[in-house]
Parts: structure tokens; sequence; C-alpha cells
């Protein structure tokens, strides 16, 4: 059906004598009287050069700008923020990662609801910028998509950031020496794009686009291409579209459409933070989902795609052999994904999919479904009495799918990274990173130099590690992160001492703390709340606001306000 008036928000705010002054500030930024007779499309871009990620974003929002107007509305860019995980990890700074997630959705809301905005663009390229974005056009409701602001190209020999990463483990195990780790530091990073693996940036671009919150093939082109200005210039189109058909965002981001996510995300490989982000994105959405469904879910998807941080291929590799568009084909044919779900372009996914055509054969990235990689998903919940209300795990079976040994615990990443580095941490044990929760670090930082660390010191297969924080999609190894209840909280996490036994069965979906129930009374009696780390400012504020992992770590779940 279509809408007759598509300036219902804009109106009302530009048209009229009374509202000459709001006229009048528009007129010294350009517009003509042409302009206030046309809807107003708001373009959130998270352009900013304190990344890779995002260093070229403002010339995508200009090109998306030119297809609004070209479809006959108004573009507007405004900014919001990015951060770079890539250079904050293992810093105090990290404990702002999460965070600039909920302030960007904060700031979509705000600045498009301030000025009256009749639609929404919005840009991402560092992976909180995503989930970011989803959340701010749920919040809003108004006709609008996701644009993706494409992968980065391989650095020299088939190198990418977590090559970096990772070599600073090498040389801890005197594997190479500074100058090795230097020439790696200089070629990984080519240019201008999000991190090249399935990471959490590549993953949750494929799983927004199956949601439906973009076009078709946004989240496999090249930051730098001509396929993402096209991307761009038709999603200025896309959107004008969408407001005719009165379609937004909640009527395409359904229970069933995020189920599709879930699925094209686990057959892809995809980060441990797409489970964080997901239910972030539900919950903004007003759809109820839990690691339950994930845990559903997981039992029938297979793991096909043979990509980084686990397989070996990068992001440019799998769109030159098409993207992820004959595998959603493929999933879809075997009726895995649910085909009636509505997308931005305002046709089904079957639709959308109809025309795709198959992987060219001999391709090795996107496995058969009779010979994946794994025959059920990676993303494993874990519950148990180390983890009540769940944790999350990535194995892909390469890691085995059981380990058993002692603890070795560390408060904070910092002391963990020692550890590692200088020898502490031996083959065999469980390595417990606590106290880096939502609430606890604040922030739930990533973990990935401790595990690229152990990654690159030889130990990927004889030690585990597991933490209430959360980890890189670049982590890779028998880690478990989003231990819940976090130990800031008083979880059992937070009580394991050095050399309690923990045994991880990822067969069995069961981490259990082997020491006595009379032992763990003593300790939860004995257990005294750590004081905050931050008593003002953001973190200070998200600490106090946020929930649990397993409820996506949101900051407005059950406000009373």
């Amino acid at each position: 059906m279509s809408k007759d008036n598509l300036r219902e928000h804009s109106a009302p705010v530009y048209e009229g004598i009374e509202n000459a002054p709001a006229r009048s500030m528009m007129r010294a930024t350009g517009f003509q009287d042409d302009d206030f007779t046309r809807p107003f499309i708001g373009i959130a871009s998270t352009w900013a050069n304190v990344t890779p990620c995002n260093m070229h974003i403002d010339g995508l929002a200009r090109e998306a700008e030119g297809g609004v107007n070209a479809a006959g509305g108004k573009g507007i860019i405004f900014n919001t923020i990015t951060i770079s995980d890539g250079i904050s990890n293992g810093t105090e700074g990290m404990k702002y990662s999460l965070l600039s997630r909920e302030i960007i959705a904060d700031s979509i809301e705000a600045v498009v609801g301030c000025q009256a905005y009749d639609g929404v663009i919005a840009i991402g390229g560092c992976d909180k910028n995503m989930p970011g974005c989803i959340m701010g056009l749920a919040r809003l409701n108004r006709p609008g998509l996701f644009i993706y602001g494409g992968t980065i190209q391989p650095g020299e020999g088939h190198t990418d950031m977590i090559s970096v990463f990772e070599a600073v483990g090498q040389h801890a195990k005197g594997e190479i020496n500074a100058i090795q780790v230097k020439h790696i530091e200089e070629v990984a990073l080519p240019g201008p794009g999000s991190c090249g693996g399935m990471y959490t940036a590549n993953s949750m671009a494929s799983a927004i686009e199956a949601l439906g919150m973009s076009l078709p093939g946004s989240s496999a082109q090249e930051a730098v291409s001509e396929d993402k200005i096209a991307d761009c210039r038709r999603a200025g189109e896309a959107v004008m579209n969408l407001l005719r058909l009165d379609i937004k965002p909640r009527d395409i981001m359904t229970k069933a459409a995020f189920e599709n996510a879930i699925k094209v995300l686990i057959a892809l490989g995809g980060s441990t933070n797409g489970v964080l982000h997901l239910i972030a994105m539900a919950h903004t959405a007003g759809v109820a989902l839990s690691l339950d469904d994930f845990e559903r879910i997981g039992k029938d998807i297979p793991v096909l795609a043979d990509v980084r941080p686990s397989g070996k291929y990068l992001m440019s590799e799998l769109i030159a052999i098409g993207g992820i568009q004959p595998l959603m084909k493929r999933m879809l044919n075997a009726g895995m994904l649910d085909g009636s779900c509505l997308t931005v372009t305002g046709k089904t996914l079957a639709e959308n999919l109809a025309d795709v055509q198959d992987y060219p054969a001999g391709q090795q990235i996107i496995l058969p479904f009779d010979a994946p990689i794994k025959k059920d998903s990676h993303l494993v919940v874990l519950k148990g009495n180390l983890s009540p209300t769940g944790a999350v795990a990535k194995i892909t079976g390469k890691e085995g799918l059981y380990f058993a040994g002692p603890a070795r615990v560390f408060e904070g990443e910092q002391g963990a990274m020692r550890g590692i580095l200088d020898g502490e941490v031996q083959e065999g044990e469980v390595v417990v990173i606590r106290g880096v929760g939502p609430k606890g670090g604040p922030g739930m930082p990533e973990m990935l130099k401790p595990t690229s660390a152990i990654i690159g010191k030889g130990l990927g297969q004889s030690v585990a590690l597991l933490t209430d924080g959360r980890f890189s999609g670049g982590s890779h190894g028998f880690v478990i992160g989003h231990v819940t209840p976090e130990a800031y909280e008083g979880g059992p996490i937070g009580l394991v001492k050095n050399g309690d036994k923990i045994s991880i069965n990822a067969e069995t979906r069961e981490m259990t703390w082997h020491i006595s129930e009379d032992e763990i009374a003593a300790r939860k009696a004995a257990w005294v709340k750590p004081q905050p780390n931050y008593r003002h400012g953001a973190l200070a504020k998200f600490a106090k606001l946020t929930s649990g992992a397993e409820k996506g770590a949101v900051t407005d779940l059950n406000l009373d306000v």
C-alpha cells in the first residue's frame, strides 16, 4: 500500500509561516525553495579518520545523498561516532568499545528525532557501527536501511589485522624477530575498509543483509570498489521506495528475519559478537530473542565457510566468487531460510534471490552441505555451575570438542597478557580472565590480545580461555566468553581459584566447575563485591544501566522512568 504523505515528519517542522526560522536555518546550509517540498532523508555517516574501517565513509555518504536527491528526496548528512577496537584492544580504552554501540544508536535517534527526518540511511564500517545503526533505525521506526562500508583488501602475503596481533605472540615465542613484526605491521592493512576476515564487521554486515535491512550484495563488497559506490546510489532510491510503500524497519525485522540472520551467521562461521548484537538489535526492534534461540537453531545449521579466523580465506576472496547471495540461495533451496521475509528492496528474500547464480565450479571457500566444516553451529551456548545463565563459545571443531584442566586465574586482561607472554600460562590450563563483564569492566572489552598471544605462542590446541568479557571476531581457539552472571555481579566465575578443575564439553554444552557444593557456598559467603572502576562519566552510566551479556548488554532494558 502506498503512502500519500511522504513528509509526515518534516512538514510540521518546516512548512508554514510559523516555521520560517527553521527554513532560514536550512537555507544557510544551501537549501532552496524546491528542497522544502521533498521528503527529508537523514544520512547517518560514521566517517572518521580514527580507523581505516571508516576513513572513506564520507565519500559513501555523499554518494547516498546523490542517490536520495535523484530519487526525489532531500538527503541531509550528519555524523555519529566510531572507535577502533584494533587500536584500543588490550588497553583501558577498549572499555569504551561496546559503549560506542549505544552512543551510535542514541545519536541517530536524537538527530533524526530532533530534526524531523522522514527516512534514514545509516552507513557503518567498524563492527559496533552496524548494530548501533540498526538499533537507531529500529527505535525510530521510520523508513530506512543500512549500508555497509565494505571490507578491506588483503595485505601483502595474504595478511590482515589479525596477522599483526598473532605476530606479537610469535615474537614472544621466538619464531620471528622485531623486524619481521614491523614488516607485517606495515603491509597488513593497505587502505580503507573493515578487517578482512569473517570477523565481527563482516559477520554483522552479513547478518544484517540476511535480516533484510541492507540491499542485496551490500555485505560482500570491497570498500574501494565501483560496486560499493553503486550500492550507496541504489540505497538512495531504495529508501524513497520504502517511504512510498510505508515499509518500516520493524516490518522487516521480525522473529523469522532474525532467525534467518542467525542461520547465515552460523553458516559463515561468524563472530561470537553476533550473538550479543543480534539479541540487542532484536530487543530494540521489539522481538524476543535469547540464547535459547541460538542453541535451538544451531543444532540444524552447519558451518560452511572456510574463512578466517578459523579458516584460510579472506572476505575479498569470498566476494570474488559471488559473496553471500549464492550461499543464501543454497540455504533457501534447502529449506533453511524463510523466503517470505520482507526486505528493504520492498520484495521478499526469496524474490531477491530468485535470479542469483550459484558459485563457480571448483571454488573451495563455501563447502557443500554434505561436507561441512562442522555439522552444526560453532556458536555453542554453554551452561552449568560455572555459567548458570549461559556463556558463548566459538568452537569450530578444529580445536576439539572437550577440554579439561586446572584454572589459571587473572583479574583483568593486562595480567593475563603478561602471564601468557612470560610463560606463566602452561599447556593444559584453563585461563580465566574475569572482572571484564558489562558492569565489571565496565564495557565488556574484547580479549583479542590474549587469544592472539595464545595462538602466536603455539598454545591454541593446549590451552582454553574463558571470560566474562567478550572476544573479537578475529579470536579463535578453544575460547568461551560472555560467561554469566559476570564476576562483578557475584557470578561463579568470580569465585574460581587457581588450580580448580574446569571442564568444557561442546557436545553436551556444559561447562563444569569441579568443586564441592559446600566449597562453593563457603566462597559465596566470603565474596565481597568489587568497587566500581568508574564512578563518573559515560562508562559509569553504562555500568549502571547495562543488562547482562545474555540479554545483549543493552542500556534501555526495563528502565523505570
